[in-house]
């Protein structure tokens, strides 16, 4: 039964992403989950088993830890759910929501040829912004290595999936290159809807660094 397969599905996740340290941990992909079944319940088109599974694998080999290998993440995909016996049908499925969720860069477009990849697009988009956004970007630039910020170096609206490849900016330069840019770019009302107070979280956040930064809240 797909419920099954979902439960150990999870479990495989789990298992394998526990202690990630980067912010494509566990809580990550649980919280995507969670967001993407709820949406999938109040969207009739979407199939619920395929929204969960894609939404539980897709970091499972993200491009950006393997050499930005781009099949990297539906060759694990595939690979896992064959063990397990899945359908055919479902493991395509799975493999078109993990190649088109991520994003690509400001001048990209990235459709989702899919309702339940939306969904979790959605999801996934919404868990890079606001609090756990901030968070999660910080634990990414530290485990590259990259400076929290430079006023020397501009934010860069990438028009390539190439060129956003990349990037190795500094942190803060990763909220005007991606995170500024997701509330416009989600499919469902209730993602919509939440990402508001998100995406105004992270403004008034950019607004109280960028004065610290410069010791304007001591010196005004």
């Amino acid at each position: 039964m797909k419920t099954d397969l979902i439960a150990r599905t999870a479990e495989f996740v789990r298992e394998k992403f526990l202690y990630e340290g980067s912010g494509h941990d566990w809580e990550h992909i649980r919280r995507v989950w969670q967001v993407a079944r709820a949406l999938a319940h109040d969207t009739p088109a979407a199939d619920p088993s395929i929204t969960e599974l894609g939404a539980l694998l897709h970091d499972v080999a993200d491009w950006k830890f393997h050499g930005g290998d781009e099949e990297a993440g539906p060759r694990a995909a595939r690979a896992w759910l064959v063990s397990q016996q899945a359908e055919e049908s479902v493991i395509q499925a799975v493999e078109t929501i993990i190649r088109e969720v991520s994003f690509k860069g400001v001048g990209v477009a990235t459709p989702m040829s899919t309702v339940e990849g939306q969904l979790v697009q959605d999801a996934d988009r919404l868990d890079a912004i606001g609090a756990i956004g901030v968070a999660r970007a910080f634990a990414y630039g530290g485990h590259k290595g990259r400076p929290l910020h430079d006023p020397t170096i501009a934010p860069v609206e990438h028009a390539t999936f190439a060129s956003y490849k990349q990037n190795v900016a500094p942190t803060i330069n990763h909220f005007y290159e991606k995170l500024l840019h997701l509330r416009e770019r989600l499919h469902t009302p209730a993602a919509r809807r939440v990402a508001e107070q998100r995406h105004a979280f992270m403004e008034t956040f950019l607004a109280q660094f960028l004065r610290e930064w410069e010791g304007e809240d001591l010196l005004a």
